[in-house]
């Protein structure tokens, strides 16, 4: 299937990925989960909200945990240039028949709210409340010393389309896993807009749903160190520490009280260059998921946190994928 073409005058500037909104049960058990295990600082929260941000980021938060009655991805979030880009993003919303609004949200002001056309939940913002970044306050250091927020991947019932859709967006294709023939059709597309190898995948399956979301640490050791964080409070790994081929990542995947997935992910690489080509990996090569590691379980290909009024939709065909035995 086509490759998407890099766009590089999109109709509005997004800048980044965000943060992400979550519907939790137990607000409390969340905040202590995501406080003293993962190690993200709680920087303001009452009864029914709680927002965290990473040892790095100046922005007020990159993780809002919302009390709900059921657990969800309530919205994805990306930072864009300027108030005019949001004015920009809704005026091309409305030409294309997506419909949006205006909110206020706090902390971070006037924000856009959209349901792309393939059910995904996104919110986008300009100006977000600044807080001093904590990165040389080591006394305040926990769990595994997340930084900032990286990554979305999600599950896409439509792969082709929604790559297509994001790419007039200006997102770029970094690496995709592709069936092999003539008239090959791409599984999954990793895109960026920060210039490093995601901030948003795109992963074909039962979508659309939230697969899970990602914060930058500073090294493996880090990783090593929250699996025995998690092993002395008996919590459960869900997969890794192991390596991609994929982004060259050095990953663990783990488990909220409500089951949303956070990675946690060190080494990538730079993709800012205007003429950076696309990788690709055939569906064939088991390294692309797992360059060294143990297997993936099947919660990890067939589990993910569903959008809240979005119907889960079956994918377009079924990727014949070789997993890593």
């Amino acid at each position: 299937m086509p490759v998407p073409q890099h766009v590089f005058d999109p109709p509005f500037n997004i800048v980044r990925s965000s943060h992400v909104v979550l519907d939790v049960v137990d607000l409390n058990k969340s905040v202590e989960f995501y406080d003293n295990i993962i190690g993200l600082h709680v920087e303001d929260r009452d009864d029914t909200t709680a927002y965290l941000r990473g040892s790095e980021e100046h922005q007020h938060h990159s993780v809002v945990l919302r009390k709900a009655e059921q657990s969800a991805a309530a919205r994805l979030g990306f930072k864009v240039g300027s108030e005019a880009d949001l004015d920009k993003a809704g005026s091309w919303f409305a030409e294309h028949g997506v419909l949006y609004s205006f909110v206020d949200r706090p902390f971070q002001g006037r924000t856009l709210h959209v349901t792309d056309p393939f059910g995904f939940r996104l919110e986008f913002y300009a100006t977000m409340d600044k807080r001093p970044h904590l990165l040389r306050r080591y006394e305040r250091y926990k769990g595994c010393h997340p930084q900032r927020l990286d990554h979305f991947n999600v599950f896409a019932a439509e792969t082709q389309d929604t790559i297509d859709f994001y790419a007039r967006l200006g997102f770029r294709l970094t690496e995709y896993a592709e069936e092999d023939g003539d008239g090959g059709r791409i599984a999954a597309a990793w895109m960026h807009r920060k210039g490093n190898v995601h901030d948003f995948a795109i992963t074909n399956g039962k979508g659309p749903r939230l697969h899970h979301f990602a914060y930058w640490v500073p090294g493996p050791l880090n990783i090593i160190h929250l699996c025995d964080v998690m092993a002395s409070r008996g919590l459960a790994l869900e997969r890794g520490p192991g390596r991609h081929g994929i982004s060259n990542a050095f990953f663990l995947y783990v488990r909220d009280p409500d089951g949303h997935r956070i990675e946690l992910y060190c080494s990538d690489y730079q993709t800012m260059d205007h003429d950076h080509e696309p990788l690709r990996w055939s569906l064939r090569d088991p390294r692309r998921q797992t360059l060294w590691g143990a297997p993936a379980p099947r919660s990890w290909f067939e589990q993910g946190s569903p959008f809240p009024g979005q119907e889960v939709r079956e994918p377009v065909f079924v990727a014949d994928v070789v997993i890593a035995d």
